[in-house]
């Protein structure tokens, strides 16, 4: 990023919830660049602003958060989606998230935990609120067949798999690099490599891929 403010677009279909987000993010320094209310109006507003950020709701008419979100990311590969949930275990949720949601958030969120959440997504993060996510992913990942880990998991390294399987339980860098005794940059760098080799866009895709794989099981 540079010194260019964070540009966002606010996608829901009740008014009051954008208007509320908007003046959250605009005071705290955000440059809101678009509206919409419905998935087939927030792909259009992406397309023509290229946002840094978009906020979406999962639940919408005409098209789903869920469809847009799968549209936006893979037209604006720069572009993070921020799913907006009532409730923090929401199927639909979850199913944002599968689609390339880098995250997501309570509609009730606190407006400096807002102001964070799009701060950390636009830096390219991700595994917000770590113990909801992994909630999220436990409770409605597919239980996968049992047997020899997918391709192209069966090729990486012991080390690789524990860093992997260390991402999806929700931890930090310097956390991982605590647990199994390495340095922060070496971290990222197992991080990095991960991400390029398995073709991902953050460490909540990581996480999603290390619970539908059977890498990481619900309750371990």
């Amino acid at each position: 990023m540079t010194g260019d403010p964070v540009r966002v677009v606010l996608v829901d279909d009740q008014e009051l919830v954008r208007v509320g987000f908007r003046l959250v993010l605009e005071r705290a320094g955000f440059a809101v660049v678009g509206e919409a209310a419905d998935g087939l109006q927030a792909v259009a507003v992406a397309r023509q602003t290229t946002p840094d950020v978009v906020l979406m709701d999962v639940r919408m008419p005409r098209m789903d958060g869920i469809e847009a979100t799968r549209r936006i990311v893979a037209a604006h590969p720069r572009t993070r989606v921020l799913a907006l949930t009532t409730f923090d275990l929401d199927r639909f949720v979850y199913a944002a998230v599968s689609a390339g949601a880098s995250g997501f958030l309570l509609k009730d969120v606190p407006p400096d935990d807002l102001a964070h959440a799009v701060r950390v997504v636009a830096r390219g993060e991700a595994m917000l609120a770590p113990v909801l996510t992994r909630r999220l992913l436990e409770r409605f990942t597919s239980s996968p067949t049992p047997g020899q880990l997918p391709s192209p998991l069966r090729d990486l390294p012991e080390r690789d798999l524990d860093i992997l399987r260390l991402v999806a339980r929700g931890l930090s860098n310097a956390e991982i690099g605590t647990e199994l005794h390495l340095s922060l940059s070496t971290v990222k760098t197992y991080v990095s490599r991960l991400l390029t080799h398995l073709n991902l866009r953050d460490r909540l895709q990581l996480a999603v891929l290390a619970y539908e794989s059977g890498l990481v099981t619900p309750g371990r």
